[in-house]
C-alpha cells in the first residue's frame, strides 16, 4: 500500500477513528524503537509524560496534551480506544468533529490538572514519584458528556439495554472506590477530571452555551499560525451585496440551528431511536458540516 492510498484511507476515517489510528501508531512506534535500539522505556516517554511536580512542568508544558498520546501497555491502550470508540460513535450522531475535539481535548487537560493539583495538594500523595500517560481522561469526558446529554438513551450490552446515565454512574464510582484501594490513583483522578469536563459541557450545552468555544478559536489561532494569509483582491467592491448575502446566510443558520435544537431536545427527552428518518438524517448531514 503506497504513501498516497494511506493518506487518503487515514482522510476517510472520522475525527476518532483518526485519534485511535494515531495513539496506535505511537504505541507501535515507541515500542519499537525502545526495543530496536536498546533504551530504557522511559528515556524517550520522559519527554511526553506529566510529571506529578508543577516545576517538572512548566519545563515541559506540552505534557499536559501529549501525556494523552502514550500508554502503559497493551490491556490500557485496547480499552481506551474499544471505549473511545463506541462513546464516539453516539458522539458524532449528534454533532460534528469540532465539538468532540473540544470535549475530548479539554478533558484530557482537566484531567492532567486534576492529577497536578492533587499530587500537589493532599497528604496521601506526597513523596510518591509517578507521573501520567493515557488517554482515559478524554476518553471519559466523551463518554460522559453523551451520558449527561441524553441520558435515558438506551444502548444494548450483550443481552440487555442500558440506559446510558447507568454506565455513568457505574464509571465514575469504579473510579471513585478505586482511588484509595487500587495502584493507580493519579489515572482514576484523572478519569474524574475528563468526567467533570465532559458533564459540564454537556449540562451548559443543554442551556445553549458552548463552553468550548473559546478553545476552538485558539486552535483556530494556532493552526494560521502555520498557514499563509493571503489577502482578498477587490475587498470592499461588492459591499452591498455582500451584506445583504450575509443577512440571507445569517437567517438560514438561525433557521437551521433552531430544527438542530428542537431534534436535541426530542432526542434529550424522548431518546435517539424517537426520531424520524428524515430527522436522523438531517442531523448527520449537520454534524458532518
Amino acid at each position: 500500500m503506497d504513501a498516497g492510498n494511506l493518506k487518503y484511507q487515514f482522510a476517510r476515517l472520522s475525527i476518532a477513528e483518526k485519534l485511535i489510528a494515531i495513539n496506535v501508531a505511537v504505541f507501535i512506534l515507541n515500542g519499537l524503537l525502545t526495543f530496536l535500539l536498546q533504551l530504557s522505556p522511559n528515556i524517550l516517554l520522559r519527554w511526553f509524560e506529566l510529571p506529578k511536580d508543577f516545576f517538572d512542568f512548566l519545563v515541559q508544558p506540552w505534557s499536559i496534551i501529549t501525556y494523552s498520546f502514550f500508554h502503559a501497555g497493551l490491556g490500557h491502550i485496547f480499552w481506551n480506544m474499544v471505549m473511545l470508540y463506541f462513546a464516539s460513535r453516539i458522539f458524532l450522531n449528534l454533532f460534528g468533529p469540532r465539538r468532540f475535539i473540544n470535549v475530548y481535548f479539554l478533558g484530557v487537560i482537566l484531567g492532567g490538572l486534576l492529577f497536578l493539583l492533587s499530587y500537589n495538594i493532599f497528604p496521601a500523595f506526597m513523596g510518591i514519584n509517578t507521573s501520567l500517560i493515557g488517554a482515559s481522561a478524554g476518553v471519559t469526558a466523551v463518554l460522559i458528556f453523551v451520558c449527561t446529554y441524553i441520558p435515558n438513551q438506551e444502548v444494548r450490552l450483550i443481552f440487555f439495554n442500558v440506559k446510558l446515565w447507568y454506565i455513568g454512574v457505574f464509571f465514575i464510582l469504579v473510579d471513585l472506590i478505586q482511588i484509595p484501594t487500587g495502584g493507580n490513583a493519579g489515572g482514576h483522578l484523572s478519569h474524574l477530571g475528563g468526567a467533570l469536563l465532559g458533564y459540564i459541557y454537556a449540562r451548559q450545552l443543554l442551556k445553549g452555551k458552548d463552553i468550548g468555544e473559546g478553545f476552538s478559536k485558539l486552535l483556530d489561532n494556532l493552526g494560521s499560525m502555520f498557514t499563509k494569509s493571503k489577502k482578498a483582491p477587490m475587498k470592499t467592491v461588492y459591499r452591498k451585496d455582500k451584506s445583504t448575502f450575509k443577512t440571507t446566510v445569517d437567517h438560514d443558520k438561525e433557521s437551521r440551528q433552531r430544527k438542530i435544537d428542537a431534534i436535541l431536545d426530542k432526542i434529550s427527552k424522548s431518546g435517539y431511536e424517537s426520531l424520524s428518518k428524515a430527522e436522523k438524517d438531517f442531523l448527520f448531514k449537520a454534524g458532518k458540516e
